[in-house]
């Protein structure tokens, strides 16, 4: 385990998917979802090569077909731990898979800024070859009390489109659940089917506020147009999730290239993308 902290926070971050594990304050607070396996057995695991599932797992590039399963495989990797501070540290992936066997290598660095974690991904192509890929977080956030005393605060006034699933993709066209807000009341029943996806929202921050006690998580995710919402009904978390794409419509043509949100890259190239998780 690798542990980061300063005066507001102590982070605790696995090698395994480089995933987040605990974000404690110095009241002893726990933000994070502990994992009760009766439930979900993770955190806060690693969205990539792409987020969410992809038609018969599966996608088209050059005329090749690359097998590929839900959320990708970094979150089951080992990754290189490749420098700590205090405050600071940054883990590295380069395995490569069969449905992603390119020369690359992706870089997570999580950073305290007083009581802000700061998540920054790079993703550098080291090959010639371009590929595409889709990059997200899957940060699930206790709840303590119940998930129904928990409300969702937009920062702008929103209509909220759901875009409903089936098994892992979405259909296109969406369902409207509130129009003109810029609070969504969170309930177990919106969780019955999967996630809430909503891939068009003007909103890159958004607030948990926990009605049950004082504290707040507050998610800026300026680089990306994707936030998913989702729980598993009975259990006291709610996954406020970011990212570059949202699952497969049913309709897909499997072509990656065409695939909203997904990121290109050359030879040579690199891309960063950040998001900010304020504990509040």
């Amino acid at each position: 385990m690798v542990t980061i902290k300063n005066a507001y926070l102590t982070v605790d971050i696995s090698p395994k998917g480089a995933e987040l594990q605990s974000v404690k304050g110095t009241d002893g607070h726990e933000y994070i979802w502990q994992a009760d396996p009766k439930f979900w057995a993770s955190h806060a695991p690693i969205m990539f090569p792409v987020c969410g599932g992809l038609k018969e797992d599966a996608y088209y590039l050059d005329g090749k077909r690359y097998p590929m399963t839900k959320h990708g495989f970094a979150k089951l990797c080992d990754w290189k731990v490749a420098g700590t501070k205090e405050n600071e540290a940054v883990f590295e992936l380069t395995e490569k898979h069969e449905g992603f066997p390119f020369d690359y290598v992706f870089r997570c660095t999580y950073t305290l800024k007083e009581r802000s974690l700061v998540i920054a991904y790079t993703v550098e192509n080291r090959g010639i070859v371009p590929f595409f890929y889709g990059i997200g977080s899957h940060e699930a956030y206790a709840t303590p009390g119940g998930l129904e005393g928990c409300t969702i605060e937009f920062e702008k006034e929103e209509k909220l489109e759901n875009y409903v699933l089936v098994g892992n993709l979405i259909k296109p066209e969406p369902v409207v659940m509130m129009e003109k807000t810029k609070e969504l009341p969170l309930k177990t029943d919106y969780f019955a089917v999967d996630a809430l996806v909503f891939p068009k929202l003007k909103s890159r921050s958004v607030t948990l506020v926990n009605r049950n006690d004082s504290h707040k998580v507050q998610v800026d995710y300026p680089d990306v147009d994707v936030l998913m919402l989702w729980t598993k009904p009975g259990a006291d978390y709610i996954c406020i999730e970011p990212w570059s794409n949202a699952p497969d419509y049913t309709d897909t043509d499997m072509q990656i290239e065409h695939k909203p949100g997904c990121i290109r890259l050359a030879g040579g190239e690199s891309n960063t993308k950040v998001h900010t998780i304020s504990f509040l």
